[in-house]
């Protein structure tokens, strides 16, 4: 079965600001991001990636620019089952607003629980299910179109991201805020008949992110996804 590369897009301006951007259009990278967009398709060069796959969303579709204007022989296709999670009406708003929500706790701490409020909000079940279901799918497409050892590229969102690397590890979702992917990281997951392998987890290939920085609560995760160093 073939191996996926899960890359989160690189920082948004969203992301700079501590927005959590959901599905608002618009969303761009900001400098630092367009750098890291070209530091992926660098790394990137030497593998034979045999497609790629990315949400509709801007920041995203931004992302696999430097690798598609590198390699313009690879497919790109759009599925919206890799799109960022519908935080419904806390799409927009600060993180540190956010953070003083009831529901803040319970998508930290009781996950499989939240969903997100108004009338476009998902749950966050929901979510990973639909993520979950388009990499099998794509996997099925890939190893039919191209042989079962192929590679190919999923540019994708924080939490998505997040929710797919905690399937691979059997973890249940309640679990998933442990886990961590910078901008433009990859996250490598090889699918076999048995079993899933986790290669990579928030690869950045730098040390940056390491630094201290304040989060939103004391041991909590960001939801959406982590800024990255500045």
């Amino acid at each position: 079965m073939p191996t996926v590369i899960l890359a989160r897009h690189g920082r948004s301006t969203a992301n700079a600001d501590g927005v959590l951007a959901g599905w608002s259009p618009g969303i761009t990278l900001d400098e630092n991001g367009r750098g890291q967009a070209e530091g992926l398709a660098a790394r990137l060069a030497e593998l034979p990636i045999a497609a790629v796959v990315t949400s509709p969303l801007q920041r995203c579709r931004e992302t696999v620019e430097p690798l598609r204007g590198a390699r313009p022989e690879l497919t790109v296709h759009t599925d919206e089952r890799v799109g960022e999670c519908r935080y419904g009406d806390w799409t927009g708003r600060k993180l540190t607003e956010l953070a003083d929500e009831p529901l803040w706790q319970t998508v930290q701490q009781y996950p499989s629980a939240a969903v997100f409020p108004g009338p476009e909000g998902e749950s966050v079940r929901a979510m990973q299910v639909r993520a979950v279901d388009a990499i099998r799918d794509w996997n099925a497409r890939v190893e039919r179109e191209h042989g079962p050892d192929a590679l190919y590229l999923v540019c994708s969102h924080g939490d998505i991201i997040k929710s797919i690397a905690a399937d691979a590890l059997g973890l249940h979702l309640d679990l998933f805020q442990r886990l961590s992917v910078e901008p433009c990281s990859v996250t490598v997951i090889r699918y076999t008949p048995l079993r899933p392998f986790l290669l990579r987890l928030g690869d950045t290939g730098e040390f940056g992110g390491l630094r201290p920085r304040p989060v939103a609560g004391d041991g909590d995760a960001v939801i959406g996804g982590v800024a990255g160093a500045p």
